[in-house]
């Protein structure tokens, strides 16, 4: 087969991408998860956590409910729709870990789960540690030569 009739085939049995819809879905979900986590928070805050602990258990909530969803084969049909929408907020950490926890549950507990676990999720922690160290870096320099 040639190149021309492989990308025609590609081409042909691709599904079609509805771009502007799929971006739609992933803010409303995405929005709708951190809306829910605001839900959450002043929930915890009228039950008298403070403004530090709410967030906390905001937080600790979103990670637990994401867990079970993705255990029970929930997250993965809301991820679907979703696209991105589930990628983004904590949540999304939340599913990476717990899929490839159960994923490489049979390869035992250290060699499987606590291996592979963060295999998909070890880069974000990565980068994520590096933004956090820039950002924090230019915040000093910032407030430095501002005298702030």
């Amino acid at each position: 087969m040639d190149k021309n009739k492989y990308s025609n085939l590609v081409k042909e049995k691709s599904p079609s991408s509805h771009t502007f819809m799929e971006c739609i879905r992933a803010f409303l979900i995405g929005g709708g998860i951190c809306a829910f986590g605001e839900v959450l928070f002043t929930l915890y805050s009228l039950w008298g956590a403070d403004e530090k602990k709410g967030r906390t258990y905001e937080s600790l909530t979103l990670i637990l409910i994401a867990s079970v969803l993705t255990m029970i084969g929930v997250f993965d049909k809301i991820a679907k729709c979703a696209g991105a929408g589930t990628l983004v907020p904590i949540t999304g950490f939340s599913n990476a870990v717990t899929s490839a926890a159960i994923e490489f549950k049979s390869e035992g507990f250290i060699l499987g789960v606590g291996a592979k676990m963060f295999t998909i999720a070890g880069p974000v922690i990565v980068y994520g540690t590096v933004a956090s160290v820039v950002y924090g870096v230019i915040y000093w320099i910032i407030k430095t030569v501002t005298g702030g």
